[in-house]
């Protein structure tokens, strides 16, 4: 027998409490969301204010703003319609939200606007996963030690390859001079026309730097424990911690873990990075690998065959030491640049 049902044996409307309702009668509950027809049409935010992303940490970005005449940095989060496009310290972005950059206000980063280059790197030269560093700088810092950590070459290749494939102009500057000589460490480089600053750890170069920093943004790399920090802090008046390098290992510890942009004293930003000791390619086009081996910009021809001519200076280095101009360190210019390119799957320039 039925719960509803009276025992009479009749199986009757009066004895089913819901026979007593008709649809006339049944609630409808509002729409939570409003009921106005949802639409595919989206806001193009083309008056929205705009900012620079002075960094980045854990979802949150700081954000460089002018209201007014007047610059503050606000916090801002990623809206849900940018999906998977990445968001990274010196992209220009609109904005959305509260921008007033009062206490507890959040705006969102709703557009990012077109790269104009783009610092990368992979976990290592067959990983075409990449990470996206630094968007939209002019240069590249490349910061290294005489000694102290010992400075490898390699790194420094791949920094220029990095560099050159970002579209960013390099500048070496060989940090504590008063510990070794770097003339050994800087022949590896006399056939490139580099620029090269030389720092002693109790003297930084300002007139020097700042003649090359200043109305630039300015990305630095470097080894852990090469000094990047105190140059940066002594550029732009930050209190970032400065590492120490390890006695046993002779490995710097990192200092930073993310990408931060700081104004130079004089004008321009520099956007300081976490130490890396390792520096992937895999995400760079073989043909690329050449241009941080050449010494001039002026092809050379006829072009080896399938060379574009564009490129074909890049060869100047294979033909310099095959013709035995660079001496002992060309040829160990010559090996680096040639691992680099065999290990990234491309063709062995010194092979007929």
């Amino acid at each position: 027998m039925s719960w509803w049902d009276d025992g009479d044996g009749a199986d009757t409307d009066e004895d089913e409490p819901y026979g007593q309702y008709d649809e006339s009668s049944v609630r409808v509950r509002p729409n939570p969301k409003g009921n106005r027809p949802r639409t595919k049409t989206r806001p193009t935010y083309d008056n929205a204010p705009t900012g620079w992303v002075t960094n980045v940490d854990r979802g949150r970005f700081g954000v460089l703003v002018s209201v007014e005449g007047v610059e503050h940095v606000i916090t801002a989060t990623k809206a849900r319609e940018l999906g998977r496009k990445s968001v990274v310290t010196g992209d220009h972005v609109s904005l959305a939200g509260d921008v007033s950059g009062d206490e507890g206000s959040l705006a969102r980063i709703v557009k990012v606007a077109e790269r104009t280059t783009l610092l990368r790197r992979s976990a290592d030269d067959t990983d075409e996963v990449e990470r996206v560093i630094v968007a939209n700088a002019d240069q590249m810092l490349i910061v290294v030690a005489a000694a102290d950590p010992e400075p490898r070459t390699r790194l420094i290749d791949r920094y220029l390859v990095a560099a050159f494939d970002a579209g960013l102009d390099p500048i070496l500057c060989i940090t504590k001079t008063d510990l070794a000589d770097p003339g050994p460490f800087l022949a590896h480089f006399a056939c490139l026309d580099l620029q090269i600053v030389t720092s002693r750890q109790d003297d930084v170069p300002f007139d020097a730097l700042h003649e090359l920093l200043d109305d630039k943004v300015t990305v630095t790399v470097g080894h852990s424990g090469v000094g990047k920090s105190t140059l940066v802090n002594a550029l732009t008046g930050s209190t970032r911690a400065i590492g120490v390098v390890n006695s046993v290992t002779g490995r710097g510890r990192h200092t930073s873990s993310s990408s931060i942009a700081l104004r130079v004293n004089n004008g321009g930003w520099i956007i300081d990075t976490p130490g890396v000791r390792s520096f992937g390619l895999g995400h760079v086009e073989p043909a690329n690998v050449f241009r941080s081996f050449a010494s001039h910009a002026i092809p050379v021809l006829p072009a080896p065959d399938g060379i574009p001519l564009d490129q074909a200076h890049d060869w100047e280095i294979v033909d310099r030491v095959q013709a035995g101009e660079l001496g002992p360190t060309g040829v160990e210019r010559l090996d680096s640049f040639r691992a680099l390119l065999t290990g990234m799957g491309g063709e062995d320039p010194g092979t007929e």
